[in-house]
């Protein structure tokens, strides 16, 4: 890996090559999004059998859009079993950790005959889209649905692209089905975004879509935002290390390429105040490259967007890490609690060299669906809070308004609004007779 000292300008190199990582910039694909957006929009359940054939070479009706108990019944007989049961103690985990931010409506009545509060509802109908393509990932599966129902979704409506013999993955249907997904539709790609936007013969409209996927998606996401709510739109994954000399060179090496693997654009970045320790992690980096299966896809990533930067102080290595708000930032110094007080900006923050990101992503509990690129300075990672709506709770009595409804009137003048002002006025009439 390159190893670089950081200063004003290597970390504003670092950051503008970041960027180009955006979903924002994938603009190119537009085009060709919306026009299948537009014809599922048009044609409902035809388009989008048509799009199915087309781009996962598979061929389905309104019969075999669904799939069945049968089906379910046969992913449980192939599953490994032992895979299996980690899917249950993870779930345990994901589960016990998302009931934990559950929130409840509150009143607050006062003597002057005001009652005031936040009526807290879930939503009542939620896609969760599961990609399907290069790879399964049946711990999104989990980590999408669960909050959902932590929250209290009535229905959770999941698609997925099927395989060319027209089945859905055996782990991706078995982690849906433990989850708690209420129906499962196989169909994927952005013409699944607009089947769950605005609804089809076959697919119900929901309320929101959630979920990761490529850049189709992302984009049909984005389009359909307004129509439906959305999760985020995901960019590529990413990992930002915080080192002093204590840590151990070939933990952080292995956690670099632990997120570099996902993709060509993946980012891996170590942020250390020791440079012994940065030319220890590049040899450690490659020598894991000579035994790791995903090989080429390693070596662009770490081509592309891995570096090590080496910095004068902890200080300026904690700016930078706020400044890069990494999705995934591990802590291996030797207070790192106290270095975590400071920091600011990430979607996860994992302390100590025993946690490790995939403990994340797998088991722990947190959600593994996180802001990326930058937005960690204003997301936050998926969670129950995403399958609820708020409504405002407002109560006066005669009494309570008539002590400020004066105050109103001239507040509604004040704007021109003479319709608002009226609305109070006329409860006031009688008695200026």
């Amino acid at each position: 890996m390159r190893i670089t000292a950081l200063n004003a300008s290597s970390r504003k190199n670092l950051l503008d090559e970041l960027l180009k990582r955006s979903p924002n910039h994938y603009g190119a694909y537009g085009e060709q999004v919306n026009a299948i957006l537009d014809e599922v929009k048009e044609k409902g359940d035809e388009a989008l059998f048509s799009y199915t054939e087309r781009f996962d070479g598979v061929r389905i009706t309104e019969d075999t859009i669904r799939v069945t108990r049968e089906e379910i019944e046969e992913a449980y007989q192939k599953v490994e079993p032992e895979l299996l049961k980690v899917i249950r103690k993870a779930l345990v985990n994901i589960k016990s950790f998302h009931e934990k931010q559950k929130r409840n409506s509150w009143f607050d009545s006062q003597p002057d005959g005001t009652l005031l509060g936040q009526k807290i509802t879930p939503l009542a109908m939620v896609g969760v889209y599961v990609p399907g393509g290069k790879a399964v990932y049946p711990s999104s599966v989990l980590m999408n649905i669960v909050p959902a129902k932590a929250a209290g979704v009535e229905r959770i409506i999941m698609t997925t692209p099927p395989g060319r013999d027209g089945k859905i993955n055996v782990n991706t249907l078995v982690a849906a089905h433990e989850a708690g997904a209420d129906e499962i539709y196989k169909v994927g790609g952005a013409q699944a975004i607009g089947a769950l936007a605005y609804g089809t013969e076959s697919v119900p409209k929901v309320d929101k879509i959630v979920g990761p996927g490529n850049i189709y998606v992302a984009l049909a996401k984005k389009a359909v935002y307004g129509f439906v709510s959305i999760d985020s739109i995901a960019g590529p994954s990413e990992i930002l290390v915080l080192a002093d000399e204590t840590a151990n060179p070939r933990y952080v090496a292995a956690d670099l390429l632990s997120q570099a693997e996902h993709d060509e654009m993946a980012s891996a970045i170590l942020v250390t105040t020791s440079r012994e320790l940065a030319e220890q992690v590049s040899r450690e980096v490659d020598g894991f490259l000579t035994e790791l299966s995903r090989r080429d896809i390693l070596v662009k990533s770490l081509e592309n967007y891995g570096w090590i930067l080496v910095a004068d102080t902890m200080d300026e290595a904690i700016d930078t890490a706020n400044a890069i708000a990494s999705e995934h930032l591990e802590i291996v110094t030797k207070d790192p609690f106290q270095v975590m007080t400071r920091i600011r900006n990430a979607g996860a923050i994992f302390i100590g060299e025993y946690a490790s990101e995939p403990l994340g992503d797998y088991f722990a509990g947190p959600n593994h669906v996180l802001p990326t690129n930058g937005t960690a300075k204003f997301f936050s990672p998926l969670g129950v809070d995403d399958f609820m709506k708020k409504s405002s709770l407002i109560y006066y009595s005669k009494e309570a308004l008539e002590a400020v409804h004066e105050d109103i009137i001239r507040f509604a003048g004040a704007e021109g609004l003479t319709a608002h002002a009226n609305s109070i006025a006329v409860r006031f009439e009688q008695g200026k007779e």
